[in-house]
């Protein structure tokens, strides 16, 4: 039974609740040396010891103030990783780039070496002989081990690797029997690693999130395999910039009564994200991705949109967007937009909440997709919603309700 602040028998605070419900959180990131989740082990790290505010996370605002979430310094992070640059020199390239402020990543460079240190290799097709049930098995120990040896409550999984292109359908993928014995042959790579990734995560337990536009979860086999596990998950894209500012946009000319004739864009990124980008194959899904919630929108007005490798804007993504709007008795209104950012520090807010609010859906026993969680996506799971305004409500009222059962739910044990 808890007791209040003042310690009054009977009366459970805000700070047990917490506790009991959660406990210590993983946060096992895929593509754990990446910017992007180098970026969040930063900002996690000095959120945690009070060397920086958590501005730009969600989860952090006054809507979420009756929310009961894991506190920063609760969060753990491992990952698996194929690359053999750690963490820390990551974040020495992305200091040199301008982008993180040296006096911090020197703040919190031993716990960024810690973090490293619970980084496992990934899966490269190029480099395996198993099969890749093996590879699957594998990487679900290492998960487990993560969780154990740490002492977690539960480990999230967060894809935030490389792009990969779309890969084509077989008869496997529309059959979980027949997928699981597939994946059992070693002559055979049924599943692309993002796909294999989030097999393991099942065979794992654990709630899984795709920040990318690769494939994961979009094979109904897998989809149904992850049903019987009764896991959370999330998806798909994160929807950090433009896509975003679009998703604000095309609803206020609806709203207007304005039509929208046209919407072309371009992304201009170089670094690594703009190297994997430049293989028409790889690009190809994530076109698809950024434009499908806009032609929703929009009624199908969208031009194609473009993204171009410049190598020397390394970590700065710079996009344009040039719309064409029908107004009254058949004028013109146009507008023109021009964003530019570290798409990395966008990102690694946006990678702490999921982490937070997944935990809250694990702890609350949401199964399958967890279509609120949409707010983050361009592409989301389990919904069509794409106005950023009611994905925001949507976001907010669930978060709320879910909080409020896992209160109820803790109450109840802890009597």
């Amino acid at each position: 039974m808890g007791t209040s602040a003042e310690g009054t028998p009977g009366v459970t605070t805000s700070a047990e609740l917490t506790s009991h419900a959660y406990g210590k959180t993983g946060i096992w990131l895929i593509g754990a040396r990446g910017s992007v989740a180098t970026t969040a082990a930063v900002g996690l790290a000095a959120i945690s010891a009070g060397l920086a505010n958590a501005t730009g996370c969600v989860t952090e605002q006054e809507s979420f103030g009756s929310v009961h979430l894991p506190n920063f310094a609760d969060l753990v992070v491992g990952g698996h990783d194929i690359s053999g640059v750690c963490m820390a020199k990551r974040a020495e390239s992305l200091v040199e780039s301008g982008m993180l402020p040296l006096h911090l990543f020197e703040s919190v460079r031993s716990q960024l070496m810690e973090a490293d240190q619970r980084v496992r290799p990934g899966y490269d097709p190029a480099q395996q002989s198993e099969s890749q049930t093996e590879v699957a098995r594998r990487l679900a120990r290492d998960i487990s081990d993560f969780k154990h040896s740490n002492g977690l409550n539960r480990v999230i999984v967060l894809d935030v690797a490389s792009t990969e292109a779309p890969v084509a359908p077989i008869p496997e993928f529309a059959d979980a029997d027949l997928l699981l014995a597939a994946l059992e042959d070693p002559a055979r790579s049924v599943l692309p690693p993002s796909s294999v990734g989030a097999y393991a995560a099942i065979l794992a337990g654990s709630p899984y999130v795709c920040f990318t536009p690769s494939t994961a979860l979009n094979v109904p086999a897998l989809r149904e395999l992850a049903d019987r596990h009764h896991v959370p998950t999330a998806g798909q894209d994160g929807k950090t910039g433009q896509t975003w500012l679009r998703s604000v946009l095309a609803p206020a000319f609806a709203a207007r009564g304005l039509r929208v004739l046209s919407w072309a864009g371009t992304n201009l990124l170089g670094g690594g994200d703009g190297a994997t980008l430049a293989d028409p194959q790889a690009v190809s899904g994530k076109l698809q991705s950024k434009n499908r919630g806009l032609q929703k929108l929009t009624g199908g007005a969208v031009t194609p949109l473009h993204i171009d490798n410049v190598q020397d804007l390394g970590e700065t993504k710079v996009a344009w967007d040039h719309i064409n709007v029908e107004g009254f008795l058949g004028s013109r209104l146009t507008l023109q937009t021009t964003w530019s950012a570290y798409d990395s520090m966008l990102a690694a807010p946006m990678v702490l909440d999921l982490s937070r609010l997944m935990a809250l859906a694990h702890a609350a026993g949401e199964e399958g997709h967890v279509s609120a969680l949409g707010f983050f996506f361009k592409d989301p799971w389990g919904s069509d919603e794409h106005s950023f305004a009611n994905q925001t409500r949507n976001l907010v009222e669930w978060a709320q309700a879910a909080s409020a059962r896992l209160t109820v739910g803790t109450r109840s044990l802890d009597q």
